[in-house]
């Protein structure tokens, strides 16, 4: 089967980078003929950011810390940020990941005014102890229904399973109980190691030009150069062996649900190629275009959501395969049986090509998409690199690497089983609808 034959600076020609003297990165893609513009503030601090060193101060932190400060953002001593935005016609959101937190807004008109909320926002932090409080409880409810989604609980059973020490053993939300703890002096302390400019990076797609991009962050000073304080992520030491090998508890759910998590070696910061690697590994294994996912699915063991992803951020990677089925330990012995069968084997070319064709079309098509676009650039410049060197990257990727990367993965040792069985709610609650 042919690959695809895709020149990167064809595809990228038009993404415009600036470093400015505050440190911020600045990347635009202009999208001629576009309507509508999408721009992503977003900034290297996530919820396993708990410890760190800020000059001379160490501070440690509460779980959920990351996720309370983007709640947090958006009220100043002016009002609130969504206020702001109304009058703006722009639709804003942000979002809190293990690894990053991200500010968004989309608009087709009065694009310098979004502009200049988005970088107020988050450049002018304004905390008290009242306006805490008062988000606490909201945040807590947050948590509650977090609580009751069996597919986030499989993913935070599974890392509390594989890992001893690391963070992302935590919620992202944290709990009721730690984010009673958040003081505005935490707060303030984070935004002074990971709110900095040189930490963060704007990325903007679509109906917008790099020349207005930085006249906003002009009017917001960062076009000036900084006094950053030096920062330290401070970790603790992580063994490789699991935590716990099973896990099991019941939901309201109206089958069984299970996780099988596989502990690996961390990979490098902006180690990009193993991650993509990885990732296409997890397609061959049980994506929908492999021989185990069709034949789970074809015998009615799998429904259409079972499927792999990697988990990976600094100090942490793993493998993670969830679903829902009747048979779970079926699934379990067939996957298990799948993976030595591959390493075995190696990997099945057509299925490998197939799968890394599916990556390629995965970023092509981000290109065309305004909100896609300037999302994956900013992910990607969050690490230092560029959509053109994703797409070189997997263009040298090839079947020997996914063959050689199989002898070192998936071991047995560093397996975790996570399983959700009914608790008689959710058959109970069917049988009132009926």
């Amino acid at each position: 089967m042919n690959e695809h034959k895709i020149s990167p600076a064809a595809l990228c020609a038009q993404d415009e980078w600036v470093v400015l003297p505050s440190g911020l990165t600045v990347i635009v893609r202009p999208m001629p003929g576009y309507s509508s513009a999408h721009c992503v503030y977003a900034t290297r601090f996530g919820s396993i950011d708990r410890r760190f060193r800020l000059g001379d101060k160490e501070v440690s932190l509460p779980a959920g810390v990351a996720h309370f400060l983007e709640h947090k953002m958006f009220e100043d001593q002016d009002g609130d940020a969504f206020a702001k935005y109304a009058k703006t016609g722009a639709n804003a959101n942000a979002f809190t990941s293990f690894d990053r937190t991200c500010y968004i807004f989309t608009a087709t008109q009065q694009i310098d005014e979004s502009l200049d909320v988005l970088l107020g926002m988050v450049g002018k932090p304004y905390f008290t102890r009242q306006t805490i409080a008062k988000e606490q409880g909201i945040i807590g409810q947050e948590i509650k229904m977090y609580d009751d989604n069996p597919d986030w609980r499989l993913v935070m059973g599974l890392c509390a399973g594989m890992y001893h020490k690391h963070p992302i053993c935590s919620d992202i939300a944290g709990t009721v109980e730690s984010i009673a703890q958040i003081t505005p002096e935490m707060l303030y302390d984070c935004c002074s190691a990971f709110y900095a400019p040189n930490n963060m990076v704007l990325a903007a797609a679509g109906n917008i030009t790099m020349q207005q991009v930085l006249a906003a962050c002009a009017r917001a000073g960062l076009d000036k150069p900084r006094d950053t304080a030096h920062v330290q992520r401070l970790w603790d030491d992580e063994p490789l062996t699991v935590a716990q090998k099973e896990t099991t508890i019941r939901m309201a759910v109206s089958k069984p649900c299970f996780g099988i998590g596989f502990k690996e070696k961390p990979l490098a910061f902006g180690d990009r190629a193993g991650e993509v690697l990885y990732d296409i590994l997890c397609d061959c294994i049980c994506g929908g275009m492999s021989p185990l996912y069709r034949r789970l699915y074809d015998a009615g063991k799998v429904n259409p959501g079972f499927d792999g992803e990697v988990l990976r951020v600094d100090g942490c990677c793993a493998f993670v395969f969830t679903g829902e089925s009747d048979c779970p330990e079926e699934v379990k012995a067939a996957l298990l049986a799948e993976i030595e069968r591959v390493r075995a084997e190696g990997v099945d070319e057509e299925v490998f090509t197939l799968c890394k064709n599916a990556k390629y079309g995965e970023l092509i098509q981000n290109l065309e998409n305004v909100e896609d676009s300037a999302g994956q650039i900013a992910d990607f410049a969050l690490e230092g690199q560029t959509v053109a060197q994703q797409i070189e990257m997997l263009a040298g990727l090839c079947k020997a690497d996914a063959d050689a990367a199989m002898q070192q993965l998936f071991s047995p040792q560093r397996m975790s089983w996570m399983l959700i069985l009914p608790d008689g709610t959710a058959a109970e609650e069917e049988g009132e609808e009926e």
